[in-house]
């Protein structure tokens, strides 16, 4: 694999991890919590390591309202604490 082609596959990773987040309205909580550097950064590292980047995007495409990410999500157990940080369930 040459360089560019990681960076891009890592852009892709990222992006879909910022649409996860946005999609199930955790983004904001993300940017306020405890360590907000490292936490996104495991996070993104979980998406990084993922294999189901199409079906994720496809996911997030199709999916109109969200409550919960796909059953493969890495970020499930991250997700579900910002959601009851925000008050969300």
């Amino acid at each position: 694999m040459r360089f560019l082609d990681y960076l891009i596959a890592v852009d892709v990773r990222t992006a879909l991890m910022d649409r996860m987040m946005r999609k199930l309205g955790v983004d904001r909580q993300l940017k306020v919590v405890a360590d907000q550097i490292q936490v996104t950064n495991r996070a993104v590292d979980r998406c990084r390591s993922c294999g189901h980047q199409e079906e994720c995007s496809t996911w997030l495409d199709n999916e109109q309202n969200a409550n919960h990410p796909p059953a493969y999500c890495r970020n499930s157990d991250l997700i579900a604490r910002l959601r009851l940080a925000a008050g969300q369930r």
